[in-house]
């Protein structure tokens, strides 16, 4: 696969991950630009994740992602995505021809432990689905779009995780 020079690298991953915070350090080091794909959702609608999925329901949020996803054409940024972006093969597929995808894994256990505000957070999930279920649903598809896998159970190793994404990118036709 051919990237865009410069590069994108994308994170995907559950809620409370780290996406967004670790993305902004990693933009930081690597000289990118930081893409926010939730903040992208409420500034182009005008209402917060949890506003949408009240009155619109999970599906309209998933597909106003998908939308915004496949608007992104951005080079050398650090793109952060909402944790139901894998729901959208379209989506991914897009931001795979766009950079690497690093999938910040993180057990249930330490998920449960950072998501203190399930219920108001924005998650796209069915009627009835719990945190375990959307867990064990999205983690094959995280592991099917990534390009690199990265443990993200305590504190990130910032140098460490760069020297993946370079040995990859560098392992790969420019």
């Amino acid at each position: 696969m051919t990237y865009p020079s410069p590069i994108n690298v994308i994170l995907i991953g559950m809620p409370g991950a780290g996406k967004s915070t670790v993305g902004v350090q990693l933009a930081k080091y690597l000289g990118q630009d930081f893409i926010d794909t939730d903040i992208l959702i409420q500034t182009q609608q005008e209402k917060q994740l949890q506003e949408i999925l009240d009155s619109e329901g999970h599906l309209a949020l998933r597909q106003i992602e998908e939308e915004t996803l496949l608007g992104i054409q951005s080079k050398n940024s650090l793109i952060s995505t909402g944790g139901s972006a894998v729901y959208s093969e379209k989506a991914m597929h897009h931001l795979k021809s766009l950079g690497i995808i690093v999938y910040l894994e993180v057990s249930l256990d330490v998920l449960k432990q950072r998501v203190t505000d399930e219920d108001s957070r924005g998650i796209a999930r069915s009627k009835g689905q719990t945190f375990d279920d959307i867990y064990q649903e999205r983690t094959p598809l995280y592991k099917q779009y990534a390009d690199i896998i990265y443990n993200n159970n305590q504190n990130i190793d910032i140098a460490q995780l760069i020297t993946t994404i370079e040995h990859f990118a560098t392992g790969k036709e420019r």
